[in-house]
């Protein structure tokens, strides 16, 4: 089949395909570049990405923001031409800043999620700099494009949809998520697609849609191309390889993962996510952890009732700490046997 394309401003992929960001520190300079050195997009996750500067301790946000420009700039000098974005989540305690970083560091596309970014287009405005949101529903998607429209006169120029089988936050409700069958990614696509068709009538602009959450392998991409998406996003896989920033311990919990591992948990803000119940998402089920230090990463976290630091938790899983961080992982991360090679990855996933 011919494959689509996905135009980032005067830009285009080889391959339909957006890498999933993953924090903290999972998916940085070193992973984003080898994706966008093969032709897909490379997306590099803000959340926290300054827990190695020295100040991060003792100011995290402005940790936090500077590394997203090194990051950006490493990146940068590693593929000069290829398609770069950032990950930045809504829930972002410092979102706005991190935005702006971006931005000024000319990144090709912002990508949020975790709650509606009602106010990226006017962060974006005047630069080159796309944006994304990633919606659930068709609604979510409708909801976002009219708020744009109507005070900003912008629309997104495209939209990710991501389902239920995709690792970290998800934008589905428990009871949705412990419901079987689980909400269904091609209806959902169908959904999106359907509600942003006035949208793109009305202003004479096709808005593109980008579908993740549970694809694995080149079935389930002609699958979800098939439907009229104009590419795929995959995360999950892109830890087991080679070029992915987290340490060897971080990826070896996924080659270790069984299918019974995987499942979602209730992180500290109140957003269901998917993870791997290791010792430590155990542990934690019966006891309250001890805070100590609060980062000041979520906007929704109330350090003195939380069970536990989602900041340190992933820490200490990114750095190889894994029986005392949290894991989050994609549904069928249990299906991964072998770390690969970006280029591996995606030639694998576009055989059909």
């Amino acid at each position: 089949m011919n494959l689509p394309q996905i135009s980032i401003g005067n830009k285009v992929t080889r391959f339909p395909i957006i890498q999933g960001a993953m924090g903290v520190g999972v998916s940085l300079s070193s992973l984003a570049s080898a994706v966008a050195n093969y032709g897909g997009i490379g997306m590099i996750s803000g959340v926290q990405i300054g827990f190695r500067e020295a100040d991060f301790e003792e100011n995290c946000d402005r940790a936090n923001e500077r590394a997203l420009a090194k990051e950006i700039r490493k990146a940068r000098e590693l593929s000069a031409n290829g398609i770069l974005g950032v990950n930045l989540m809504v829930a972002m305690n410092n979102y706005k800043e991190m935005a702006r970083v971006a931005v000024e560091e000319k990144i090709d596309l912002i990508v949020s999620g975790a709650g509606l970014p009602t106010e990226l287009p006017s962060i974006i405005k005047g630069s080159n700099t796309k944006i994304a949101p990633i919606v659930s529903s068709g609604k979510a998607a409708a909801v976002i494009s009219k708020l744009w429209k109507r005070r900003y006169d912008y629309l997104p120029d495209l939209v990710i949809v991501e389902g239920p089988k995709a690792g970290g936050h998800l934008g589905f409700t428990k009871e949705e998520l412990t419901s079987r069958p689980l909400p269904s990614l091609t209806k959902i696509i169908k959904d999106v697609m359907e509600n942003l068709k006035p949208f793109e009538e009305e202003n004479g602009k096709r808005i593109p849609v980008v579908a993740g959450g549970g694809i694995f392998d080149s079935a389930d991409v002609k699958e979800v191309l098939d439907l009229g998406v104009q590419g795929i996003q995959v995360g999950t896989r892109f830890v087991a390889t080679h070029e992915c920033d987290a340490s060897e311990e971080f990826k070896r919990a996924y080659l270790n993962a069984k299918e019974e591992d995987i499942d979602y948990i209730l992180s500290p803000v109140g957003m269901p996510g998917q993870a791997i119940i290791n010792p430590f998402i155990k542990r934690i089920k019966g006891e309250k952890e001890k805070i100590t230090k609060c980062y000041k990463c979520l906007l929704p976290c109330k350090p003195a009732s939380t069970p536990y630091c989602i900041s340190k938790a992933l820490i200490n899983s990114v750095n190889g700490d894994v029986d005392n961080g949290l894991i989050f992982i994609g549904k069928n991360g249990y299906r991964i046997k072998k770390i690969i090679s970006v280029k591996e990855l995606i030639d694998e996933l576009f055989v059909f």
